[in-house]
């Protein structure tokens, strides 16, 4: 219920104009039209610069179409203006993974699970889970 609230909060855009972007840009890809979903979103961070939700949703689409480099930017950009947005830190982590920079990845995952436990994501710091802890050294 409390991860519902904070995408409640995310996903408010700072104004009408901006909204309808987003919105759009999400329909878009919820039918698999990343180039359009991408298109609104590229529109939606030049048009507000500092709404973190923006560059999260754009990163996603990157991520979807496995170019990890541009969305580790985004993420990064959206984490510079809202540190404790957990979907982009969770989000970050995966990119991070995808990348082969597993430390970084799990260290980013720590930091998401702590911000919200209930992350679907936190299965993979489980043992022999891809960002699970090292083996055991001898």
């Amino acid at each position: 219920m409390l991860s519902n609230k904070m995408w409640d909060v995310w996903l408010r855009a700072p104004d009408d104009a901006a909204q309808e972007v987003l919105d759009r840009g999400m329909r878009k890809r919820g039918v698999y039209d990343f180039v359009g979903a991408l298109s609104d979103f590229d529109r939606l961070v030049a048009y507000c610069a500092t709404y973190a939700e923006g560059y999260n949703q754009r990163a996603y689409i990157h991520f979807l179409r496995e170019d990890y480099e541009n969305a580790l930017i985004d993420l990064d950009i959206a984490l510079r203006l809202q540190p404790l947005h957990v979907a982009a830190q969770s989000g970050r982590a995966l990119t991070l993974m995808k990348l082969g920079r597993i430390p970084e990845a799990r260290a980013q995952l720590l930091v998401a699970v702590q911000n919200n436990p209930w992350l679907s994501e936190a299965a993979l710091l489980a043992k022999d889970a891809p960002l699970g802890p090292a083996g055991d050294d001898i």
